[in-house]
């Protein structure tokens, strides 16, 4: 399938829709983040030494969620009904999840499950987006990255408490 561009789109206003996604993607994680805030229990736990800072965490997650918008709304411009996008919010479903189970219920192993889980469905997305859109796949590429880097670092600060 070749890259589609906006007046492929089905919608006729691509760019509200493209609005609401990012909206609701920075808006939920942004919500979760604030309710789920590193705090004591986090400081005291064992890190391995490539435990990056805490301000990173806050740039990267903004900016891979601008990518993750972008590539649903994509995808959903394409086929709303398609594999991809039912593995897209599959993804993000995870994806909120794993702070809370982190964070607030301080469960490492179980987190640890989610963010296996998450890793799994972000390949499958850009196995089957490529299939729609060839973009919406690459975007989710730094998605997979971090979260790869982020599943090591939970299983180590796992195995180290």
């Amino acid at each position: 399938m070749t890259v589609p561009s906006l007046a492929d789109y089905k919608t006729p206003r691509p760019w509200l829709t493209l609005g609401i996604f990012v909206v609701v993607v920075i808006g939920v994680g942004a919500l979760i983040g604030t309710q789920s805030i590193p705090g004591e229990w986090y400081q005291s736990l064992a890190k391995p030494p490539f435990n990056p800072p805490n301000w990173i965490f806050g740039p990267v997650w903004f900016t891979l969620y601008v990518m993750i918008a972008v590539a649903g709304w994509r995808i959903w411009m394409v086929d709303p009904h398609s594999g991809a996008m039912k593995i897209w919010f599959a993804q993000m479903a995870l994806n909120w999840a794993w702070s809370p189970v982190w964070f607030i219920g301080q469960m490492l192993w179980p987190a640890f499950a989610v963010i296996v889980a998450l890793l799994a469905l972000i390949v499958a997305f850009i196995v089957v987006a490529r299939k729609y859109d060839k973009i919406a796949a690459w975007l989710f590429a730094p998605y997979l990255a971090w979260v790869s880097f982020a599943s090591l670092l939970n299983f180590s600060i796992a195995a180290l408490n």
